[in-house]
């Protein structure tokens, strides 16, 4: 049953929000308050995008006469770090989403929502959907920018490169939450996300090629998990690049689509596990 009757002081009875209602509307709520937040902050809109920028067309622009076809999986480098540059503008404003936990912490907000005779289950899922948006809604911006390095992108691969990229946001906004859960002011929570982002971004495969690594390093690109968020957009987007590997074994796209799936699942119960205990 999904609404139940409530006497009103005249004698009428008025329906009254079942629970899946309430906790839907909850999701719909703080969604759209992330959107909201998000859509007032015209800093945070261009230095989401400015990073990424500078990768792809500075950095990019900058190495590509030094590396060379054959040492970026026999593509121009510039082509080659793009999938990646997307996948870091992601990653970036995925972590850093869960931020506004501890905005909403540090000024009261959050205890109000705690407050509120709704499940917390829909409270993380609320500012996971709204940050996901959000981090989605960016890399599809940097997907514009394709044709002005050579990638020209189908109907196909647009699509798979979405989908792949809502994956991502998944995981990355759900670990985001787990860690922004257990900070209590926002200089805390910046400094442990600057030493979570630049390893995970660094080893994930995103601004150099998987191949030839030393041995140390082959192995802690394995088993950093969004180098199995950025493998498959690379290979969505681009043709002919080298794919990853495990020894001899090629690991197929949909190997990482289950690594990231699972993450991202362990990811939100955990979070939400975690801020159930939050006061």
């Amino acid at each position: 049953m999904v609404t139940e009757a409530v006497p009103t002081a005249g004698g009428l009875a008025t329906p009254r929000e079942g629970r899946v209602v309430r906790n839907l509307r909850t999701i719909g709520m703080v969604t759209s308050r992330e959107l909201i937040r998000f859509s007032r902050s015209p800093a945070r809109i261009v230095t989401g995008l400015a990073q990424p920028v500078l990768f792809l067309f500075v950095l990019g622009a900058g190495i590509n006469p030094l590396v060379g076809g054959d040492d970026a999986g026999g593509i121009d480098f510039q082509q080659f770090i793009f999938p990646g540059v997307i996948a870091m503008s992601v990653l970036f404003s995925s972590l850093f989403s869960a931020i506004s936990i501890v905005w909403d912490r540090e000024f009261g907000f959050l205890r109000e929502m705690l407050v509120a005779p709704v499940s917390r289950t829909s409270i993380v899922l609320g500012k996971a959907v709204g940050g996901g948006s959000v981090a989605v809604a960016q890399g599809v911006i940097l997907l514009l920018a394709a044709p002005l390095v050579g990638v020209h992108l189908g109907v196909g691969e647009v699509l798979a490169a979405l989908l792949l990229l809502l994956l991502l946001a998944f995981a990355l906004v759900s670990f985001g939450i787990v860690i922004a859960s257990r900070m209590q002011r926002m200089e805390s929570f910046q400094m442990v996300m600057s030493l979570v982002v630049n390893p995970m971004l660094f080893l994930s495969g995103a601004i150099f090629p998987l191949e030839g690594l030393p041995t140390w390093l082959a192995v802690a690109t394995r088993l950093n998990p969004a180098t199995y968020g950025v493998d498959p957009i690379r290979r969505v987007l681009l043709d002919d690049v080298a794919p990853l590997t495990i020894g001899d074994w090629v690991v197929p796209i949909w190997f990482e689509v289950i690594v990231v799936l699972t993450l991202g699942t362990l990811m939100l119960a955990l979070a939400v596990r975690t801020f159930r205990r939050t006061d």
